[in-house]
């Protein structure tokens, strides 16, 4: 990855880094609120570009020494309750009619962003650590999510469709579509979370012990991801044909590869291996008849074909044919004052009984812009996402924005929307011309503030 292709230089992100601060849950989709949006968009697209680049990665280092993951985690939590208490209602009000959804949608994506962000930085053990307590609010975030993964099945909606793009807002011209492409964006979300669950049991060692509590007693995790290893929901049949989830789509799987590991089945198995088999984790996990029950039905999935492809899973293998024949021990007793996550809790509490009246005045206050509102929020988000630095992180080529077929030419104006020929451009003008217009004309208004000549 080339320098130029930065988002942030070091010192800029060291300043977002330390901006970031704990905002109230009323304050949502405010002008503050979507500042510090840009902020951490920002801050994640930099993420990706040094952790692919394999340079320094200096986003990380700033959230872990200015303390600033526990506010991450506190917006994760805060908008997935906004989009259970908050988005529903909204949807529901009669008389709320907005012009554009856009803003509406900048908080659904939140969530995603900060995931993202999460997902990238949480690979190193000090991240996971500078987390301190506020780590078990995570531990429970990730639970949710996983729950959400294994009530899944191959008729659920969300899985028949791939992962909504930032150029799809231009479909968004409804709440019950924003509604839709919000169900949608659960999925990859999930996905992300298992991720950051497995990266989690890599440093529970560095953790706080009531982490490991949580992790195998309250939740108990391993019979959880176990579920997730039967059903996998990452993977299904349609017309005939095996497909799995990947990079935010379906892939259609050849015959030769069917047999093949997908990154999401090694984080499941890695967070498996994790938790069964270091000592730690044994001498908490309390193994009762049903969960060696569950945890024995790995056993058929342990070929020999996946164990080549993960040889580790050997000791996971010999671990479930000792805990056939045998009564695993008691746990081991100690006295731990336990320590509770305290988000979730919080900001229901605060709120209770007030989701309908947050909502009216998130409506005067955030989701009702003017047009000159909507342009400027237009302007900066055609700042945060730089067209060629987002395309050097998307693994496939572009696709056609009427069609689906692989994009060989953008719309002249706007720059940001692929067509694979003149007639699917005409065809998609009339759902286009409005983010057109919009995007365009932010462009515009940046290339002459920044006296830039066309």
């Amino acid at each position: 990855m080339e320098v130029s292709s930065a988002v942030l230089l070091p010192v800029e992100a060291e300043g977002f880094a330390r901006s970031l601060e704990q905002m109230a849950f009323r304050d949502i989709g405010s002008p503050g609120w979507l500042k510090q949006h840009e902020y951490i968009e920002k801050l994640n697209i930099q993420a990706i570009l040094n952790a692919s680049a394999n340079e320094d990665e200096f986003v990380k280092e700033y959230l872990s020494t200015y303390k600033k993951i526990s506010v991450l985690i506190h917006d994760l939590i805060s908008v997935e309750i906004w989009k259970l208490k908050i988005f529903p209602v909204l949807c529901q009000l009669q008389d709320f009619k907005p012009k554009s959804t856009f803003p509406i949608y900048m908080v659904i994506h939140h969530e995603a962003t900060v995931v993202n962000l999460l997902e990238t930085i949480l690979y190193h053990k000090e991240a996971c650590e500078s987390a301190d307590e506020i780590i078990l609010d995570l531990i429970d975030y990730c639970q949710r999510k996983l729950m959400f993964l294994a009530t899944q099945s191959d008729n659920c909606e969300t899985q028949r469709e791939d992962r909504m793009l930032m150029k799809d807002l231009s479909d968004a011209v409804s709440l019950q579509e924003l509604k839709k492409q919000s169900e949608l964006l659960e999925f990859d979300i999930s996905l992300k979370s298992l991720t950051i669950l497995r990266y989690i049991t890599d440093h529970i060692d560095s953790l706080p012990l009531s982490a490991l509590t949580r992790l195998l007693n309250i939740h108990n995790l391993p019979c959880l991801l176990v579920q997730l290893v039967e059903h996998s929901p990452w993977s299904k049949y349609k017309e005939g044909q095996l497909q799995k989830y990947s990079d935010g789509r379906w892939h259609t799987v050849t015959s030769e590869d069917r047999l093949k590991m997908t990154k999401l089945d090694g984080q499941v198995w890695i967070a498996l291996y994790n938790l069964l088999l270091r000592t730690e984790c044994q001498q908490k996990y309390d193994i009762n008849s049903f969960t060696k029950n569950q945890l024995l039905k790995l056993r058929r999935f342990l070929t020999e074909v996946l164990i080549d492809q993960l040889p580790n899973l050997v000791e996971l293998q010999k671990f479930l044919s000792h805990l056939s024949v045998v009564e695993p021990p008691p746990p081991k007793k100690e006295l731990i004052l336990q320590q509770i996550p305290e988000i979730w809790d919080q900001i229901h509490k605060e709120n209770f009984g007030k989701w309908k009246a947050i909502a009216k005045y998130q409506v005067k206050q955030a989701f009702n812009p003017s047009e000159e509102d909507l342009r400027q929020q237009a302007l900066r988000w055609a700042e945060t996402y730089n067209l060629d630095v987002m395309e050097s992180l998307i693994p496939e080529k572009p696709k056609c924005g009427y069609c689906g077929a692989e994009g060989s030419k953008r719309c002249s104006r706007c720059q940001t929307e692929w067509y694979c020929g003149r007639q699917c451009q005409v065809q998609h003008w009339q759902k286009h011309k409005q983010a057109c217009n919009l995007m365009a004309d932010a462009m515009k208004k940046l290339k002459e503030e920044l006296n830039i000549q066309p």
